[in-house]
C-alpha cells in the first residue's frame, strides 16, 4: 500500500454538547448534514483516498469477485412451496442480479405465471429492493412493495394478476408489509414516522378508493414501541402487534369483518414479552410470564385471551430457550436452543410422541422453514453448518423419514466439504464464565501461531449469530485463514440470560468477552496479534470501536461495516431513527447513570492519542439504521488523534443504505474490497 497519497482531513468546527454538567466537544458534528456540499466533498475525498490506497489490489479484487461469483449457481430456483392452491417459486437467471417471482396453479407441471421480474423493475435505479408480496385470498391481486433509495421507506402498489394491470395509486413511506382481509378488497399496512422512521401507524385501504381516503385504525403513540400487522396462519385473524425491547402487545380482528374494531389480546405490561399463534378455537402463546426468562408455551381459548386464562403447555426450563413454534393439525414443532445449539422438538397433540430431530455436528444451524399448511404431514426445515452447504429438508411425521429437497450447490471443482474442519471451543472470560467460539478452517493447519484469523461477532439485541455456511468465506479459508465466530454476551446463544448480561449496565461484558476470546485464540496458537483480524457490522461495528479503544494491540486489522460508534450523541437525539425504541437495549442517556456508563465505552468519545490497528470502515449515505455521519466522524477523529502509520480507510456507498448494494453480485464487490484489504495485510495477492 502507498504512504505518499494525500490523506483527507476534515475541518474542525467545535460543537459544545453539555448534559448532566458534563461537557463534550465534538469537532466533527458538522458532518451531520447530507445536504451540505462540503460533507459530500469530504465523503468523496475519503472514497478517492480509499481507491488510491487500494489501487494496487484492483486486479486482485476483480479476481476475488469473479472467484466468489463463480461459486454461485446463477440460474437457480428456490424449493417450491404451496399456498392457497398455488406453488410459489423464486428464480434467478444467469447474468441477472435480481430475483424473478413466479407461481403455478395446483401442480408443478402447470403453466408458469410471472408475478414480478425484479430485473425489469430495477432498471434505471442504482438501488432496488422488492420488500414483500402479499397475495389476496382469491389469488387475483398482489400488494407488493419496493424501495429505490435504501432508506427502508417502501412504496406499496397493487397488481391485478389476471390482467397484469398495476394500479396507479401508491402508498408511500411504509414498512413494506401489507395484509389482506378475507373480503379481497381491504388492505392493511403500516406507515413510518417521516423523521424517526419508527413504524407507528396502521392504515386500512379499500380497493378502488384513493389512498387519500385510507383510514387510520391504530396509532402507536409510545415512542419506545414499533407496530406491525399480519394475518395468522389459520387465515382467521388479522393481528396488530406492538413491541419494544422488553414488552409486547397484540390486537386481534376477525379477518372476515375488517371494518370491526380490533380487540386487545393482552394489554402491555412492563417486562411482559409474548407472541401468539392461532389454531382451531385457540391461541398458543410463547411468553416470559412468571419469571420464565427462557420462555414457555401456553394456550387459551380465542374468546378469552387475557393472561389470567393462559394455561401452560410447555413449562419454562432454565437451560432451554424457546425461540419459535410451528403448528400442524396433528403436531406441534418447537424450535429450541440448548447449550447454544438449535433443536427441533416434535410433539403430537395426542400425547403419544415427543422427540427431537437428530443433529450430530457441534457447529450447525437448524431452523423451521416455510410451512403454510396446517394439514401437512411434513415439516419443512433448513440445515447447514460451517462446513456443510444449506439444505432444505422435508421431514415426514408419519414415516419419520427426511427428504432433502435441495442442497446449495457450490460450483467449481475446488470445494469438497471433507477438506474443511469445524469445531467449538470455550474461552474463559475474565469473570469466570466460558464463551463459546465456533471455528472453521482447512484441514491440516498447524497451530503454531502463523495462521491469519478473522474473528467475527455481533453481540446485541439478543440476536444470535449461528454457525452457518458461506461460499464467499471459502476465499479466505482456501488462502489459509481461520474463521471464528465469538458467541459473546449480548446475543442469546446460551439463552436469554446471556443476552441480559450483555446490555444496558452490563454492556461492557460484550466487549470484554470478544477480547477474552481473542486472547484465548492467541493462547491456543490459532494465530498471533500480528495475524489477528476482527470484523463486525452495525452494533457489531460498535463492538469493533470498543475493542480497539480497549486493546488495540491484539489486532492487526479491523473491518467495521456501518458501525454504530457515536453512541452517546445518537442516543441523545430522539429524532434519529431507532433511538427511542432502543432505550431498553442501551439505556436512556438523559438518565445520568446511563449517560456516564454509555460514555465510558462509546467508541467516538474514547479515541485517544495512541496506536490503532489497520482499519477499513464502510457505510452507506442513505443508511437509516446507522447514519453515515457516525463512521465519518469516527474516521475524522481517528485521523486527528492516532499516533501510528497504519492504514485507515473509509468507503461510503453513495447509493445505498444499511444493507449495502442491492444486486446479488454487486454486493460481492464490497466483500472483494474487504477481503483484499485483509489479504494484502498478510502479503497474499493471489
Amino acid at each position: 500500500m502507498k504512504n505518499d497519497i494525500q490523506v483527507p482531513k476534515a475541518k474542525k468546527i467545535p460543537k459544545e454538547l453539555k448534559i448532566h454538567n458534563d461537557l463534550r466537544i465534538d469537532n466533527y458534528y458538522w458532518l451531520n448534514d447530507r445536504d451540505n456540499p462540503e460533507v459530500i466533498d469530504y465523503l468523496n475525498a475519503e472514497n478517492a483516498y480509499t481507491k488510491a490506497m487500494m489501487n494496487h489490489t484492483e486486479t486482485f479484487q476483480t479476481e476475488l469477485f469473479e472467484e466468489m461469483k463463480s461459486r454461485i449457481k446463477e440460474d437457480d430456483t428456490t424449493v417450491p412451496y404451496k399456498f392457497n392452491g398455488y406453488w410459489y417459486i423464486t428464480r434467478y437467471e444467469k447474468g441477472k442480479d435480481y430475483p424473478i417471482y413466479i407461481r403455478k396453479k395446483e401442480n408443478l407441471e402447470a403453466q408458469e405465471e410471472l408475478l414480478f421480474d425484479c430485473n425489469i423493475m430495477a432498471d434505471g435505479y442504482s438501488y432496488f429492493n422488492l420488500g414483500s408480496i402479499s397475495i389476496s385470498p382469491d389469488n387475483k391481486l398482489a400488494a407488493y412493495s419496493y424501495d429505490t433509495v435504501s432508506r427502508r421507506q417502501y412504496i406499496i402498489q397493487i397488481k391485478n394478476l389476471e390482467t397484469g394491470e398495476i394500479f396507479t395509486d401508491k402508498i408511500l413511506n411504509t414498512t413494506g408489509r401489507a395484509t389482506w382481509a378475507n373480503d379481497n378488497k381491504t388492505l392493511f399496512y403500516t406507515t413510518k414516522d417521516e423523521v424517526t422512521l419508527r413504524s407507528h401507524k396502521i392504515f386500512k385501504h379499500k380497493l378502488y378508493s384513493s389512498t387519500d381516503e385510507d383510514t387510520e385504525v391504530y396509532h402507536e403513540v409510545d415512542e419506545a414501541f414499533n407496530t406491525y400487522i399480519y394475518k395468522t396462519k389459520s387465515k382467521k385473524y388479522i393481528i396488530i402487534g406492538s413491541s419494544s425491547t422488553l414488552s409486547s402487545e397484540y390486537r386481534i380482528l376477525n379477518a372476515d369483518t375488517p371494518d370491526a374494531r380490533f380487540k386487545i389480546f393482552q394489554k402491555r405490561t412492563k417486562n411482559l414479552e409474548y407472541s401468539i399463534a392461532h389454531y382451531n378455537d385457540s391461541f398458543y402463546i410463547i411468553s416470559n410470564t412468571d419469571d420464565a426468562i427462557n420462555f414457555k408455551i401456553s394456550k387459551t381459548n380465542e374468546n378469552n385471551t387475557s393472561r389470567k386464562n393462559w394455561v401452560d403447555l410447555i413449562p419454562h426450563r432454565n437451560t432451554v430457550l424457546i425461540e419459535d413454534i410451528e403448528i400442524f393439525k396433528e403436531y406441534l414443532v418447537i424450535n429450541e436452543r440448548e447449550n447454544g445449539l438449535n433443536k427441533l422438538r416434535i410433539i403430537s397433540w395426542n400425547g403419544l410422541e415427543d422427540y427431537y430431530l437428530p443433529f450430530h455436528s457441534e457447529t450447525y444451524t437448524a431452523y423451521i422453514g416455510n410451512n403454510t399448511d396446517f394439514e401437512s404431514d411434513e415439516l419443512r426445515y433448513g440445515y447447514n453448518s460451517l462446513t456443510a452447504p444449506s439444505s432444505v429438508i422435508d421431514y415426514n411425521f408419519k414415516t419419520k423419514t427426511s427428504e432433502i429437497k435441495k442442497e446449495q450447490e457450490v460450483l467449481g471443482s475446488k470445494f469438497y466439504k471433507e477438506n474443511y474442519e469445524s469445531k467449538r471451543i470455550w474461552a474463559p472470560a475474565r469473570d469466570g464464565l466460558k464463551v463459546p467460539i465456533s471455528l472453521v478452517y482447512k484441514k491440516g493447519i498447524k497451530l503454531d501461531g502463523s495462521n491469519p484469523l478473522l474473528q467475527y461477532a455481533y453481540g446485541s439485541y439478543g440476536s444470535t449469530i449461528d454457525p452457518s455456511f458461506s461460499t464467499i468465506r471459502l476465499s479466505l479459508l482456501d488462502r489459509g485463514f481461520v474463521y471464528a465466530i465469538a458467541h459473546i454476551r449480548g446475543g442469546e446463544y446460551l439463552g436469554r440470560d446471556w443476552y441480559e448480561n450483555g446490555k444496558l449496565l452490563t454492556k461492557i461484558n460484550t466487549f470484554t468477552d470478544f477480547i477474552d476470546c481473542s486472547r484465548y485464540l492467541i493462547e491456543l496458537k490459532y494465530t498471533t496479534n500480528k495475524h489477528l483480524y476482527a470484523y463486525g457490522g452495525s452494533a457489531g461495528g460498535l463492538l469493533m470501536g470498543a475493542i480497539i479503544n480497549m486493546n488495540p494491540e491484539f489486532y492487526n486489522g479491523i473491518l467495521a461495516a456501518v458501525p454504530f460508534v457515536d453512541v452517546v450523541t445518537t442516543m441523545l437525539d430522539d429524532t434519529i431513527p431507532l433511538t427511542t425504541g432502543e432505550y431498553d437495549e442501551w439505556g436512556n442517556p438523559n438518565d445520568e447513570v446511563y449517560y456516564h456508563y454509555m460514555k465510558s465505552y462509546s467508541p467516538y468519545d474514547n479515541i485517544q492519542p495512541k496506536d490503532y490497528p489497520n482499519m477499513l470502515i464502510t457505510t452507506g449515505l442513505h443508511d437509516s439504521q446507522v447514519q453515515y455521519w457516525e463512521p465519518a466522524k469516527w474516521v475524522a477523529k481517528l485521523r486527528e488523534l492516532k499516533t501510528d502509520t497504519n492504514i485507515l480507510l473509509l468507503q461510503t456507498d453513495m447509493d445505498s443504505g444499511h444493507g449495502g448494494a442491492s444486486g446479488r453480485f454487486e454486493s460481492l464487490k464490497e466483500v472483494a474490497l474487504e477481503y483484499a484489504f485483509l489479504l494484502d495485510l498478510e502479503g497474499i495477492h493471489g
